[in-house]
């Protein structure tokens, strides 16, 4: 799975030409229910041209449809799915994102991406990465309350021999263990030291990458899973700054999936129920103050002119429509409309390129029944 980020994100905020083609599926991971998931896709498809031929020429349509018709009878590409899928399309680019939760079915085309799928993705408060550690090998993985996936590393080792090579000391080759058992040295002249040090220069440069091409991009928090006695040099020796004080002591060669993901969610529930928390109470506090709204005209008011700071969105809901970005003015549709899109998707992006934050909250953890919750900077 690829990660997405903030970064990827704001990209799509971006200007493109319409019309701009946003189509989120539901998707499944295992056969035979994943069968039907190219019938619905080809279903999807017959709907969008239907969609786009209200405004565009038959030309420019078939030049648009021809960007999503090849994976239409891909069985491999069927055959490796997650619990949803996006594609966005313009007459500029195309995109296929992998999502971790699933999605409610939904093909939008307007002259701005429907994002807020994605926005929950990037922006919820439940998402974390977990590092796999061993003394010679590492994996890591991204996930949420819900499912976890492998990601591929980027410009970092996976194994200690791809990290140093013809560096590696022939001592550290010497060694045999069993998983989880203590190591055993043997040889002349040769010492644990040795093998030691091996292990902190394969750490150094997996905490380097994991940092640079993982946690900074997406600015998760990531959680340590390896055994016990690896925690500690690990640790003393990591500069990343998104690494938890709290992890999981476990060999991550001897535990499933599904129970890795459930180990690192009894950890992370805790933190995602007190930042939900916190960010509730600034609301409450800003709206005491006059410096917080919950009434979309409001919001959208403050949202343009660059005052907020946070914005909470509810996740699932819809408001069809957009958002004028000179005057803040909601101008109401429906999204069978090829121009319409929704409203509170338009302000979450705008929050993000104004550089506040936006967090996607469930519906029943949101402090406001309007779908936005927005603190002000003045």
């Amino acid at each position: 799975m690829r990660q997405f980020s903030t970064h990827q994100l704001l990209s799509l905020l971006d200007k493109h030409g319409p019309p701009c083609i946003s189509l989120y599926q539901f998707t499944h991971r295992h056969h035979p229910d994943s069968l039907q998931d190219p019938i619905r896709y080809r279903n999807l498809l017959r709907e969008m041209e239907g969609s786009l031929l209200q405004k565009y020429e038959k030309r420019d349509v078939r030049s648009l449809l021809e960007k999503f018709q090849p994976l239409s009878h891909d069985g491999e590409f069927w055959n490796h799915r997650t619990d949803g899928l996006a594609m966005l399309a313009a007459p500029d680019m195309f995109e296929v994102i992998e999502l971790q939760r699933p999605v409610q079915e939904n093909l939008i085309v307007a002259d701005t991406f429907y994002l807020k799928p994605l926005l929950r993705i990037s922006q919820s408060a439940d998402r974390y990465q977990i590092l796999c550690l061993t003394r010679d090998r590492a994996q890591l993985f991204e996930g949420n309350r819900d499912a976890l996936d492998p990601v591929e590393l980027i410009d970092t080792p996976s194994s200690i021999t791809e990290a140093l090579g013809t560096e590696l000391t022939d001592q550290h080759q010497s060694v045999r263990s069993a998983s989880g058992q203590t190591p055993i040295y043997h040889g002349v002249g040769q010492k644990k030291e040795e093998v030691d040090g091996d292990r902190d220069r394969f750490f150094r440069a997996v905490d380097r990458g994991v940092m640079e091409h993982h946690s900074k991009p997406t600015g998760l928090p990531l959680m340590l899973v390896a055994l016990k006695e690896y925690h500690t040099p690990f640790r003393n020796l990591s500069r990343n700054p998104h690494l938890l004080s709290m992890g999981v002591d476990v060999d991550p060669g001897a535990i499933g999936l599904d129970d890795l993901r459930a180990l690192a969610w009894e950890q992370m529930e805790p933190l995602y129920l007190e930042r939900l928390a916190l960010l509730v109470r600034e609301f409450e506090v800003a709206k005491a103050r006059d410096l917080g709204y919950d009434d979309l005209a409001e919001v959208a008011g403050a949202t343009v002119a660059g005052r907020v700071q946070n914005l909470l969105v509810e996740a699932d809901r819809q408001i069809p429509g957009r958002v004028n970005p000179q005057t803040g003015q909601i101008e109401r549709g429906v999204l069978s409309d090829p121009e319409v899109g929704d409203v509170l998707s338009d302000l979450a992006g705008m929050v993000l390129r104004m550089k506040g934050e936006v967090v996607i909250v469930p519906k029943e953890r949101m402090p406001t029944d309007t779908g936005a919750a927005a603190t002000c900077r003045f």
